[in-house]
């Protein structure tokens, strides 16, 4: 396969997570709407681990010892504590705030590449990384954002931080190991305690007695199987194909998504969107920029 083969599957897989993605705030605020921030994330990462058992369940066995800590920080850091946060930050901040806070990933997957990993890279990349923000920022603010409660912003800061160190450390410790197999096992890692987990909860009584639970648990069970567990096996797999620095750029494009949704829901573009469009792709290129 050939060098621009290679490009366009790779940005293929990069349009392809933002639309899975993108379409996953809508999903949580639906989930909320009806049970608590604490059973839609414990839903999450149940049904994800529920899903992804057949495919990985041969591996728990014939995985060498020494991948098991990688494997828990990913279980840890990239599935279960922004799960929590960012259901949490859904009940109190807007999605464009949140969407802006979400493109801190790149930079901190950034920061650790360079800073814990060693990784190289050019003053063009740091460029990218900055305009690409900026097209975030600026695409986002064209609705105008609403910074009430803005102290929760730190749970999304936190959950973009936790990513950059899940994603590093895939990059780094798991490249040997197939993308299924990373995502079912590090599900399968959260997965136990949270379903002991869940039986502390409310959430088979709301189930039972509140109007549309069944239609959240929907909702809530396509943001696990697609936005959870196949979303971070294309993620694991972007991640070997590429480096952490251009896979983390997915969460530039995913405010795109965002006004794509509210298009549907009749809200109106603007100019401001599409130069920040523009602006989004051009820190995509520069991060990639060999």
């Amino acid at each position: 396969m050939n060098n621009n083969s290679e490009k366009i599957i790779n940005y293929g897989l990069m349009v392809l997570l933002a639309l899975i993605w993108g379409s996953s705030f809508i999903l949580m605020k639906r989930g909320v709407e009806v049970f608590t921030y604490v059973e839609v994330a414990i839903l999450r990462l149940v049904i994800a681990c529920l899903v992804m058992i057949p495919f990985v369940w041969r591996k728990i066995i014939s995985t060498p010892k020494k991948l098991w800590v990688p494997l828990l920080v990913v279980a840890i850091f990239g599935n279960g504590i922004p799960a929590f946060l960012f259901t949490k930050a859904q009940t109190v901040l807007d999605s464009s705030y949140i969407g802006i806070l979400n493109a801190l990933v790149p930079l901190f997957t950034f920061v650790i590449a360079i800073f814990v990993f060693k990784t190289k890279w050019k003053i063009v990349n740091l460029i990218g990384i900055c305009i690409g923000l900026l097209g975030a920022v600026w695409l986002i603010a064209g609705n105008g954002v609403n910074f009430e409660n803005s102290n929760y912003a730190w749970l999304i800061i936190i959950a973009t931080l936790c990513y950059a160190i899940s994603l590093n450390t895939i990059k780094n410790y798991l490249q040997e190991m197939k993308s299924i197999d990373i995502s079912g096992l590090a599900f399968m890692l959260v997965g136990p305690p949270c379903l002991i987990a869940l039986c502390f909860t409310d959430f088979f009584e709301t189930l039972s007695i509140a109007p549309k639970a069944w239609t959240a648990l929907m909702y809530i069970s396509i943001l696990a199987i697609f936005g959870t567990a196949i979303a971070l096996i294309i993620f694991n797999q972007l991640v070997k194909r590429t480096n952490a620095i251009f896979s983390s750029s997915v969460t530039y494009l995913i405010p795109i998504v965002a006004i794509a949704w509210g298009i549907f829901d009749g809200e109106s573009i603007l100019n401001s969107h599409l130069i920040g469009v523009a602006i989004i792709f051009t820190g995509i290129y520069l991060v990639n920029k060999k």
